[in-house]
């Protein structure tokens, strides 16, 4: 029996590895065979999930610091990653932020912020990993973790930066997987919904969220954990070797509407 999904000896990089959705796409590919180099900023956290993953899949994980706003420091990363594991074959680009504050007041710096992380940074890392590692091997899969509200509006949560930067990194994935397709790599995006998390749970279970849930998403409730992690492996295996500068909602419906 073939298992279309095996991904067994294959490396990954997971950035925003620490806690969340990354480290549920982390153990997602994991649990299909895949080495792991989990990146985010606080050492300890990603020690702790490389740990983790180790323990429960059989797979060799690392944890790598790395502020992807930084060049120099994404640079050594994922040099440090090559060095370890001697391949790089998926990337998935999930570290971001979200400034929340009305349009009219959202400073400069927020909104700098936001582009800094979540679409420079994604680029940053899109960048390294494809020139140390896939353009040479002539094989990659990158998936940037976009969002539904860089597809569309939102009328709960003023969130302008946000939106831009995550329409940003949809318009990046397609610029990048119609330049690197020929080189042997596919760049496509996830673009998730709300999601319950540690840091969600109590937001989303709230009377008006839920509401909004009954109103707004077609399946009326947010994501579960693990609801996320089919579309990430279809994505990152070679299964998907056709497919690239594509946006997939993972959202419940709410971007059908």
């Amino acid at each position: 029996m073939k298992n279309y999904f095996d991904l067994t000896g294959q490396v990954a990089i997971v950035t925003g590895c620490s806690t969340g959705l990354g480290v549920q796409m982390a153990k997602a590919l994991a649990n299909q065979g895949c080495n792991i180099a989990a990146l985010a900023r606080r050492k300890e956290m990603i020690d702790s999930v490389a740990a983790e993953i180790e323990k429960e899949f059989g797979v060799k994980a690392i944890g790598v610091q790395c502020d992807i706003t930084d060049t120099a420091r994404v640079e050594a990363a994922v040099d440090e990653v090559y060095k370890t594991f001697g391949r790089i074959d998926i990337l998935i680009n999930n570290a971001g932020t979200g400034a929340v504050a009305p349009a009219e007041d959202i400073t400069d710096d927020q909104f700098k912020g936001e582009m800094d992380i979540d679409l420079f940074g994604t680029f940053k890392v899109a960048r390294a990993v494809a020139k140390k590692a896939m353009i040479p091997a002539g094989y990659g899969r990158i998936i940037n973790i976009a969002s539904m509200y860089g597809l569309v509006g939102n009328k709960i949560a003023g969130s302008a930066p946000y939106h831009a930067a995550k329409g940003g990194v949809v318009n990046l994935t397609r610029a990048l997987a119609a330049e690197w397709g020929v080189k042997g790599i596919t760049v496509n995006s996830i673009c998730p919904g709300y999601f319950y998390t540690d840091l969600t749970t109590d937001t989303l279970n709230s009377d008006f969220f839920q509401a909004n849930a009954k109103t707004m998403i077609p399946l009326e409730r947010y994501g579960k954990e693990g609801e996320l992690d089919s579309t990430a492996i279809f994505l990152a295996s070679p299964a998907s070797s056709y497919v690239t500068g594509v946006m997939i909602p993972v959202d419940g419906g709410y971007t059908c509407m």
